[in-house]
Formats: C-alpha cells, sequence, structure tokens
C-alpha cells in the first residue's frame, strides 16, 4: 500500500521595511537565504566586520549584509531577545536540562543504561 505525502505548507513569509530582510513565519531572515538576521547580529556584536562575515558567507551580498546589521540596529530589542532565547543556556533550561561549570548537560528524567 502506497501511501502520499502530504504536501508540507509553505512557510508564511513577508517583506519588512529593509529590501534583503524577509520575516519568514514571523523570524527575521535574509531574502533568498536561511540565515536569520540573529546570526548576523552575532557576529557583528562580536567584532566582525561586513567583510569577515562575506569571506565566511560568500554567496552573500555585501548590501544584504549591511541590510541584516542595520536591521537589528533598528530592532534591537527584538533581536537581542532572539539571541538570548537561542543560548544553550536558555534552549537546555526549555528542555528540562541543566549544564555544569564544566558545560556537560545533563536530564534529571533521562532513560538509565540499565
Amino acid at each position: 500500500m502506497s501511501t502520499i505525502a502530504e504536501p508540507q505548507a509553505k512557510p508564511a513569509q513577508e517583506d519588512t521595511e529593509h529590501p534583503h530582510v524577509v520575516r519568514v513565519d514571523s523570524v527575521p531572515m535574509l531574502r533568498g537565504t536561511r540565515i536569520r538576521v540573529r546570526l548576523i547580529a552575532q557576529l557583528h556584536r562580536a567584532g566582525d566586520s561586513v567583510e569577515d562575515i562575506l569571506e565566511s558567507y560568500p554567496h552573500l551580498q555585501p548590501a544584504a549584509v549591511h541590510d541584516a546589521i542595520s536591521y537589528f540596529l533598528d530592532h534591537r530589542a527584538e533581536i537581542e531577545q532572539e539571541i538570548a532565547a537561542h543560548r544553550i543556556e536558555a534552549v537546555v533550561a526549555r528542555l528540562g536540562g541543566k549544564m555544569d561549570e564544566r558545560g556537560f548537560i545533563s536530564f534529571d528524567d533521562a532513560p538509565s543504561n540499565g
């Protein structure tokens, strides 16, 4: 018996006031890529120049990287909140785990091996 897979719904995409940034399912991303503005903002905050970012992501256009930085500056609170929500500590806590001072992650309800 063969089954036909249901077509997946296309993510909702909306334009923003920044020509190179779209919101895909409410997440700001560079148009035509899967690169989130959050990533570009994190690199920018860490001191990477546009040239550094383009070296890591050579398929991007300089204007798109500049626009992502501009979007971050215009929407700083939103992007800072998204960055905080995706820090490893926040993700582990959301999943019910703990990270010790050495960086080891544990979950209290993990199945035992015995």
